[in-house]
């Protein structure tokens, strides 16, 4: 009931257009519970996950630390070439299979990151972005409890990727799970690691770090979509629904420039005016300053 009623007191667009334009772009009609669930998550961080990944920096050496961040993107690699290939892009799903072997057996397992060091580097996609490209819409903005910041799109997106996971069927099958369990943790403390600084800063300098972070999220996330490419610019933008902007009206082909000689006519008759008028108004200031001066002069003979 609760969420019923967030939603029905803050889904109404505003009509200002920069303020729709925000509004829609923060997509975010769920604010006041994905508040409290972003002070859950926030508690939580502060308790166990910040703690744990700056431990995690401080005992394991860098190029360890990159090591194992190798290892797991390189684990992640035929969830992207399948994801490529159900976007049609063949092209990114082609470079993501060469990756993939070059190290898996060149870069020991995926150890060494061989093929970005040669210049060829990573394809993202998940499942998330392909439905996005068949033309599923996200919905709402949605933070999630432990995950973050999501919407059901992407939510269902990342569900999808997990369970279809070809090395998670294959430990799953064969009686590895805990393999499973020990990847995802270790993968979320290496993920909570890489932006331990950046998370600091953020916090520490936002007025409103739940604005600051829904807005660094989503634009992050509508960069992946686009494989980094620039957003084509809304074309109404400006165009505010209760006054739209009217068409200029189109000129009358039938309308005829005013002649030389007449428009000579009109200002040198203009100008005539002009110049009885300023004769007009100097013979009345110098009426009323005789004026004054012969009243000054009687007041003084008085």
């Amino acid at each position: 009931m609760s969420a019923v009623s967030a939603l029905s007191g803050c889904a109404t667009p505003p009509s200002d257009p920069a303020a729709r334009e925000a509004f829609e772009r923060t997509n975010d009609p769920l604010e006041p519970l994905n508040r409290k669930t972003f002070a859950f998550n926030q508690a939580l961080d502060h308790a166990v996950f910040r703690p744990v990944a700056k431990a995690y920096v401080a005992v394991v050496p860098d190029d360890a630390r990159k090591a194992f961040h190798h290892v797991l993107d390189n684990m992640k690699e035929p969830t992207l070439f399948f994801n490529n290939v159900l976007q049609g892009e063949f092209k990114r799903a082609e470079i993501t299979f060469g990756r993939f072997v070059v190290n898996s057996t060149v870069g020991f397992g995926g150890l060494v990151d061989v093929m970005t060091l040669s210049g060829v580097e990573r394809q993202p996609a998940d499942f998330g972005q392909t439905m996005y490209v068949w033309g599923i819409a996200s919905g709402p903005y949605l933070i999630l409890p432990i995950v973050g910041p999501s919407n059901p799109r992407d939510a269902i997106g990342n569900a999808i990727d997990s369970y279809d996971d070809p090395f998670t069927i294959v430990a799953n099958d064969h009686g590895f799970s805990d393999l499973t369990t020990t990847r995802l943790i270790i993968g979320g403390i290496d993920e909570r690691a890489n932006v331990l600084e950046e998370l600091d800063d953020l916090e520490k300098n936002s007025v409103d770090f739940y604005a600051e972070l829904r807005s660094l999220s989503q634009q992050h996330r509508a960069a992946e979509l686009l494989h980094g490419k620039a957003p084509d610019a809304a074309p109404d933008l400006y165009n505010d629904p209760d006054h739209p902007i009217q068409p200029a009206p189109a000129a009358n082909p039938k309308a005829t420039a005013v002649p030389p000689v007449k428009a000579t006519a009109a200002t040198t008759i203009s100008t005539h005016a002009r110049q009885q008028a300023q004769a007009a108004r100097k013979r009345v200031r110098l009426s009323h300053v005789s004026r004054c001066a012969a009243l000054r002069c009687a007041g003084r003979a008085t």
